[in-house]
């Protein structure tokens, strides 16, 4: 990583607040340690922890169907080269039902989209005008709406990318993990 990463447990005479922020990101991740991600997070706690309710919420809270959220996480993982974003959404994706063969497709960016569903190939559309362009056409945007049946569903699919885009960026400028370069395989 540019930078090191902050200690694992809170610094010797950290405030009770720093502490409860700790205690907080290691209840998320139970009964896993802190990862990396956190660790370089964890400079400010407050963002941290801001962080991890945020990402806490899209991942536990959402109505977005599991495998569609992992299928655009991964996509997103592919358009900005964040291969540790990529190793720990792919397997996931995989655990949520997604075929290893779609995410084949993701990784040789093959635009085609055969053999996903229609819902599969207007949420990868979405995720690439929204993780490339940053605005989202009307017609792309109509028809993810339709598809996913509700207003709600699709706010949830635009927080999803956005969180994601921000974390791709993230790990990707600071090479969290040292995986810039690395390469990207399905699970």
């Amino acid at each position: 990583m540019r930078i090191p990463y902050a200690p694992s447990e809170p610094p010797s005479g950290s405030s009770p607040q720093v502490q409860d922020i700790y205690t907080r990101i290691a209840a998320r991740r139970s009964p896993r340690p802190l990862i990396p991600l956190d660790l370089a997070l964890l400079h400010n706690p407050a963002i941290a922890d801001g962080y991890n309710a945020l990402l806490g919420a899209i991942r536990t809270k959402s109505s977005l169907d599991e495998g569609l959220m992992e299928l655009s996480i991964c996509y997103i993982a592919v358009l900005t080269n964040a291969v540790y974003e990529w190793k720990a959404h792919s397997a996931l994706a995989v655990k949520a039902g997604v075929g290893k063969e779609k995410l084949e497709r993701l990784l040789r960016r093959d635009r085609e989209w055969e053999g996903y569903t229609e819902l599969e190939r207007a949420v990868l559309a979405y995720t690439e005008e929204s993780t490339i362009k940053v605005a989202v056409s009307d017609e792309v945007f109509e028809r993810t709406r339709r598809l996913l049946g509700s207003d709600q569903k699709i706010m949830e699919l635009q927080i999803t990318i956005g969180a994601y885009n921000m974390v791709s960026r993230f790990l990707v400028g600071l090479d969290v993990t040292e995986s810039n370069g690395g390469e990207m395989v399905v699970p």
